[in-house]
Parts: structure tokens; sequence; C-alpha cells
């Protein structure tokens, strides 16, 4: 039984790992270097911080990219 629920925090792990990715490519970011993507993504994480206005107008963004593709 033990072996079995890791097998399904890997499976549910890795099904994370490649929808994050599937957010990189919906992004048109697929070709940039991996240091790129990382900084932008620290930088995004540093300006969210405490600031609810720029969280907002970022998570509008992405709701209007997802509403053109009909997710």
């Amino acid at each position: 039984m033990g072996r079995t629920m890791t097998s399904d925090a890997r499976k549910k792990d890795t099904r994370e790992k490649i929808e994050l990715g599937g957010l990189i490519v919906k992004a048109g970011l697929r070709y940039e270097k991996r240091a790129l993507l990382l900084g932008a993504l620290i930088e995004i994480a540093w300006r969210i911080e405490g600031d609810e206005g720029e969280r907002s107008r970022l998570a509008a963004i992405g709701a209007e990219a997802f509403g053109n593709d009909g997710e």
C-alpha cells in the first residue's frame, strides 16, 4: 500500500510539472533560455508579494489568455 501512495504522489507531481510546462508554451516562451524563465518567474513572485493589485492584473491577463483558447 505504501508503494501505491508513493506512485500516486509521483504521478500527481509529474502531471503538475507537465501542466506548468504547458503554461510556458502557452505564453509563447518555449524557446527562451531556462535562466531567463526562472529569473522572470522569481521577479514576478517578488512583484506580487503583498501587491494584490498586481496579482489581480496579472491574473486577468492569464484568464483572458485561457479564454481565447476556450479553456
